[in-house]
């Protein structure tokens, strides 16, 4: 088996070497970078399996650099931070981090985070190998090509990020369920998130906006004070 990929973007030395040797240990394959910039050159060359991504840089926040990577590739970002505010875990999960580690944070509890990100990944890679011709079609000019990971409308590509992806085709395949913000955010992030959840209604606003959806007449009705569903307008 191909061994993963990390890219780690983190400014504090010991922290840095600390991590890149733990996950040497475990067999991943590691390239580092101290600053942002450095980070975003890496990548034009080195396409990792995975982004470890500080969010307080000398010379960028994290969060620029993970909106960057969201929007041009499907590269899975975890955030760590020195910080446990639930606003920055919200703002990054917003801007498509997969997962949040505050510091001080215990080596292992990290790689398992890592290992549960690859699993999800391999689950999904299984699931499309399986319904590589299988369209989802939610109206006349609407489809959802699971093969490709693709959305059509009027057979133009919509430009979603992973999550607005992942969240439109959990919808589609639960059509007519209501979920909570909760369910969502622990079934489409895997992610138990004893916060603000509004990370979801941004999700679903963006979602809305890119098919042209105004929200009343929207597909993903918002169930209120409980969640959303999906509906045959």
């Amino acid at each position: 088996m191909k061994q993963k990929t990390i890219l780690l973007i983190e400014d504090e030395d010991p922290i840095r070497d600390l991590l890149a040797y733990s996950l040497r240990k475990e067999g991943f394959v590691t390239r580092e970078a101290a600053t942002g910039t450095q980070g975003l050159e890496i990548l034009k060359h080195f396409k990792p399996d995975l982004l470890l991504l500080d969010l307080m840089l000398p010379d960028m926040s994290g969060f620029d650099i993970c909106k960057q990577v969201s929007l041009n590739s499907a590269i899975p970002v975890i955030m760590i931070t020195a910080k446990s505010d639930t606003l920055d875990k919200v703002l990054g999960m917003e801007l498509g981090a997969d997962d949040y580690i505050t510091k001080p944070f215990d080596i292992r509890e990290v790689i398992a985070r890592i290992r549960a990100i690859f699993r999800r990944i391999e689950l999904i890679g299984d699931s499309l190998e399986n319904n590589t011709s299988e369209v989802i079609r939610l109206e006349a000019e609407i489809q959802i090509h699971k093969g490709k990971r693709e959305v059509l409308k009027g057979g133009m590509k919509l430009g979603l990020t992973n999550k607005e992806y992942d969240l439109l085709l959990f919808f589609a395949e639960h059509k007519g369920r209501v979920f909570s913000r909760s369910d969502l955010l622990d079934k489409v992030w895997d992610f138990d998130f004893a916060g603000d959840t509004r990370t979801v209604d941004i999700h679903v606003q963006r979602i809305r906006k890119k098919l042209d959806e105004e929200h009343s007449l929207s597909m993903i009705e918002t169930i209120f004070g409980i969640g959303y569903k999906l509906v045959s307008r």
